[in-house]
């Protein structure tokens, strides 16, 4: 059945029927009420994160305070922090893990952009060495160590015998304290250069071609393309890897205990390891404090250089 439209008295009657809210719907005035669900759903990821990090670190601000053991604790106030600042290998392992931490993040920030470079090129099984390159990082921490501690024996290791076959007298690798730490270093950028790389292939792969293609037109050869639109075009990436391995690095620990032990003597001894050692000899408190110590330390460093980098990309 068919309708005719109602006939109005006026104009300005039709334009108040036209613009009068129909029945049963909210008018454009009236506030739409939000769902509740999409702020629930953050709710087991809250869980997760106060169960695993905020309540660990609140108790150990705690503990860090207090003489403790598993089954009591006493209160001290400041006086672990004075007994770990007063550690006389905290001078060493501070400037260790400050020099560690600069030398691995250095290395796997250059080393994982050329690598990067080198495997969006066209270059023949390409999937598969970026595979290769990324294995290490799956490699357990501890298995690595083990490993390249008995490939770096200076009596024997296959590093020694390797140069030895061209003439060269290999170092003591581990054993001499002027190369324990850099070796250890060496090994950690081995390890954890693939994910630098994975990250800046994301970011290089990402960059329109048409810049390129502009570059060429404009007779720009790769130099210009590396400084003029990869560089700039990739500072997110470049961001990141310096943010996660300089973490890395300040929090090191497996790799050099399980290679070095923190020596010889206290040569290679981090942070990290010195507060470990306080553990092994039960000074928990202690410990806890040295916790704390390295937590604000990462806090301080990382903080300002992620605020930076992240300011600088913005402006870009």
């Amino acid at each position: 059945m068919v309708t005719e439209p109602v006939a109005t008295d006026s104009p300005a009657r039709a334009a108040g029927a036209a613009t009068a809210p129909r029945p049963g719907r909210p008018g454009r005035g009236a506030g739409r009420r939000r769902s509740p669900y999409p702020t629930w759903f953050y709710l087991p990821a809250a869980v997760v994160f106060g169960v695993l990090f905020v309540l660990p670190t609140f108790a150990s601000f705690w503990f860090s305070l207090t003489r403790w053991t598993l089954f009591d604790s006493e209160f001290i106030g400041l006086d672990n922090f004075r007994l770990f600042f007063a550690e006389p290998q905290l001078v060493t392992g501070l400037r260790n893990t400050v020099v560690y931490a600069v030398l691995t993040c250095g290395a796997k920030v250059v080393l994982g952009m050329l690598l990067a470079l080198f495997l969006t090129s066209q270059v023949a099984a390409r999937g598969y060495l970026r595979s290769v390159v990324f294995f290490p990082v799956l490699v357990s921490t501890i298995g690595v160590g083990i490993t390249f501690q008995v490939l770096m024996d200076p009596f024997g290791g296959f590093i020694n015998e390797a140069l030895a076959v061209v003439g060269i007298d290999g170092p003591g690798w581990l054993t001499d304290p002027r190369w324990a730490l850099y070796s250890v270093a060496l090994v950690d950028v081995w390890k954890g250069v693939g994910l630098a790389t994975l990250i800046y292939i994301a970011g290089i792969v990402t960059i329109p071609r048409e810049y390129f293609e502009a570059a060429k037109v404009d007779g720009a050869g790769p130099v210009k393309n590396f400084f003029h639109i990869i560089l700039p075009l990739a500072r997110g990436a470049t961001a990141t890897v310096i943010i996660l391995a300089l973490i890395g690095g300040l929090r090191s620990f497996e790799l050099i205990w399980t290679m070095t032990r923190g020596g010889p003597g206290f040569t290679s001894d981090v942070i990290a390891s010195v507060i470990y050692k306080q553990y092994q000899a039960g000074f928990y408190g202690l410990s806890t404090a040295g916790n704390v110590v390295l937590f604000l330390l990462v806090t301080a460093i990382v903080l300002p250089l992620a605020y930076l980098l992240n300011r600088r990309e913005v402006e870009l």
